[in-house]
């Protein structure tokens, strides 16, 4: 404990000296006056991936702040600019009068949600993508809790920015963690994936190891809980490749997403990602309930078997594929009095779940015709009595890197049957180079409200009764950022918008895909 400790405050000290230049340079105004920020009392607006364990992406009204007619008269307030990142992908958290988020240049920034600017900035070892958690230590103090893109996992104190410890949740050179974390009691939870099918495309690389996991970490220290792995058999050598190298597998089946806790249950639930080599397992492409507690498989519902994949067969046309992995949290909502497991997949198909039966899937309806960018890529949005499902579905051709007459749509299905209640199509697509229709990014929704973010850089609000829009808002181009950074935005993909407290923030550059990148937060609120 007293390595730990002391690694804990050589990093921190570190940091805090990497970061005072850069701090230096920003304009006076961009620095609040206090470096602390005040966690005890507030509410939490938006802790994580969603407002709720259940991962609905659904703020109630009080928590969000806003009407419908508020909603239309959404002005920007401020926008913050990431320093030289050309993508933005990580989900803002909102505590109280606070948000923290992370970047692609692995720094964490905690800002004042009213005016952006900034109390303390943290470096982490690699870019930061998931949606940062808070949970509570004990008197006035929090962690945040987080994970970055080498695999490992940190948790700092909320109201400083310290440094408390940092854990490696996975040992594989590919391991990385992309979906946020969530808190049940004094454990987290983390969803652990990695970038081995596109180290596949090299004909060198000894393809595939890389097993999908869920971690099980104390809050109080990092030490480990339990691990689950989701291919429970380990990789040995199958053969070698044209090129003489060896061949492992199993391999793959990545946790992409936030896990789901079902705590009347006990259960906590994730989605899975495709095999990158032979042989095919069980639980890839699946749904699978783990027990909270010892990380036990309780169950597993596959929807589609066989699904080999990675960046070496994808070109040559020898994948078994068809990579339609889920790349999304699964909701779990009740409606009547019966609960649903609703989960979006790349093949464009939606499920729902029985979780008193082993998953068994009670309907299925079909919102995209799918793909390897297509279908339900990261996250719909429920309320209650409406499931929302935004459809990708991204087209490419020839000269450009994506066709702007295909991809999007907007669904709204009934939860009790999967009947479609309305269907909004895709906003046609302008001339700015690298357009796309396509609805990638995570939904969320309050009451009367879907937001949904596309690749031609627009946020819309859709009305929940008839998928009208709302208010429409154009995020590519540039603007003035608090911070004194140069900042534009691009392509709205990941993550999505977040609400709460009676403001909307949204990051805008994803480029991930070949699409508009940037680097900005913006913030908005109703006009007065």
């Amino acid at each position: 404990m007293r390595i730990l400790e002391n690694t804990a405050a050589a990093l921190a000290a570190w940091s805090a000296l990497a970061l005072a230049p850069w701090l230096d340079a920003q304009p006076a105004s961009a620095a609040c006056p206090d470096k602390t920020v005040a966690i005890s009392g507030a509410p939490s607006g938006w802790n994580g991936w969603s407002p709720s364990p259940s991962n609905t992406r659904f703020q109630n009204s009080d928590a969000a702040g806003l009407t419908v007619d508020q909603v239309r008269k959404l002005k920007l307030k401020w926008a913050f600019g990431f320093e030289g990142d050309p993508i933005v992908f990580s989900l803002p958290s909102v505590i109280g009068k606070n948000v923290f988020v992370g970047s692609a240049s692995g720094k964490v920034h905690a800002l004042d949600a009213q005016t952006g600017c900034t109390h303390w900035t943290f470096e982490a070892g690699a870019a930061v993508r998931p949606a940062i958690v808070m949970a509570a230590l004990g008197g006035s103090r929090h962690a945040l809790l987080f994970g970055d893109r080498a695999g490992w996992f940190y948790s700092l104190e909320a109201e400083s920015g310290r440094l408390l410890w940092k854990k490696k949740v996975d040992d594989h050179p590919a391991a990385r963690i992309t979906g946020a974390a969530v808190v049940q009691g004094d454990v987290v939870y983390v969803p652990v994936a990695s970038g081995e099918e596109t180290s596949a495309r090299d004909d060198k690389y000894p393809c595939c190891s890389f097993r999908g996991s869920v971690v099980a970490l104390r809050i109080a220290d990092g030490s480990q809980v339990w691990k689950t792995y989701t291919i429970t058999e380990e990789p040995r050598k199958r053969g070698v490749n044209p090129s003489g190298v060896e061949e492992w597998g199993p391999s793959g089946a990545g946790v992409w997403s936030a896990p789901t806790i079902d705590a009347r249950r006990g259960l906590l639930y994730v989605t899975t990602g495709d095999n990158y080599s032979a042989p095919a397992s069980d639980m890839s492409d699946a749904v699978v309930a783990m027990d909270l507690k010892t990380g036990r498989i309780a169950w597993v519902r596959q929807t589609i078997p066989g699904d080999v994949f990675n960046g070496n067969c994808q070109p040559k046309g020898t994948c078994p594929g068809p990579d339609y992995d889920f790349g999304s949290s699964l909701i779990l909502e009740s409606v009547g009095g019966r609960d649903f497991l609703l989960a979006g997949q790349k093949s464009g198909m939606v499920y729902a779940l029985d979780p008193d039966h082993n998953g068994e899937i009670l309907w299925q309806a079909r919102v995209g015709k799918g793909g390897v960018n297509g279908g339900v890529q990261w996250g719909m949005a429920s309320d209650g009595r409406q499931l929302y499902a935004a459809t990708s579905d991204v087209g490419r051709r020839a000269g450009a890197p994506y066709d702007p007459k295909q991809g999007g749509g907007l669904t709204a299905l009934r939860i009790r049957d999967g009947e479609k209640a309305w269907y909004a199509a895709p906003a046609p697509c302008d001339d700015k180079p690298g357009c796309s229709p396509a609805q990638s990014a995570a939904l969320t929704a309050i009451p009367g409200v879907v937001f949904s973010g596309s690749l031609d850089g627009h946020l819309r609000a859709y009305s929940a009764e008839d998928g009208k829009v709302l208010w429409d808002f154009d995020t590519a181009r540039e603007f003035p950022a608090v911070n004194g950074v140069k900042a534009n935005g691009g392509g709205i993909d990941g993550p999505g918008p977040v609400v709460a407290n009676g403001m909307l923030y949204l990051g805008s550059g994803y480029a991930r895909t070949g699409g508009m990148g940037g680097n900005v937060l913006l913030a908005f609120a109703p006009e007065e």
